[in-house]
């Protein structure tokens, strides 16, 4: 399935890659879940997060973060009439700068659990999922719907913060799972 831009795509598209990504961390052994990630010696993996995430923990933690997010950015922007509204990214950072606020947010739970993260995630996606329910087709998928979300559409936030990024923390997972049978 391509990226998704009907309400039912995205929801269908979310739990699916949700699933998949849960299934693909019930079956992670116990050295796959114990072996710290380690990507250093593969040249294709070069962008931060690829040496930012260091074990499963990390990448749940980072999927929470990404749903409060949108979660905060929604319910700040979604009653205000005018304008100032809030940006996606908070301040002080920005598209160009978010790489700082993922290690900001990497910093902030180094001492949370892997139980502690799943349960956050696992709150935040029922979270996010129910929030997208309260929108229509029209109002996730029409640009100009919403001033605050400028020249996309809200459903390509939605989209991003769930299915692709739960793509996005599968394909790692293997790429971990695949470094752990080369041990």
């Amino acid at each position: 399935m391509g990226r998704p831009t009907t309400k039912s795509d995205l929801l269908c598209a979310a739990a699916d890659n949700y699933e998949n990504m849960k299934q693909l961390i019930s079956s992670f052994t116990e050295l796959e879940l114990t072996t710290p990630f380690d990507f250093s010696k593969d040249e294709k993996k070069k962008e931060a997060h690829w040496r930012r995430d260091q074990n499963l923990r990390d990448i749940l933690i980072h999927l929470y973060e990404w749903h409060q997010l949108l979660l905060n950015w929604i319910g700040s922007n979604r009653c205000k009439a005018a304008p100032p509204f809030q940006s996606f990214i908070p301040e002080p950072y920005n598209w160009k700068t978010y790489g700082d606020m993922n290690v900001e947010f990497w910093k902030k739970h180094q001492t949370t659990t892997l139980e502690e993260a799943e349960t956050l995630l696992e709150e935040s996606h029922k979270e996010v999922m129910k929030l997208a329910e309260t929108f229509s087709n029209d109002e996730l998928f029409s640009k100009g719907i919403f001033p605050w979300v400028g020249g996309s559409t809200l459903g390509s936030y939605f989209v991003s913060t769930t299915a692709s990024h739960y793509a996005w923390a599968v394909k790692k997972l293997k790429a971990h799972r695949k470094n752990c049978q080369n041990l």
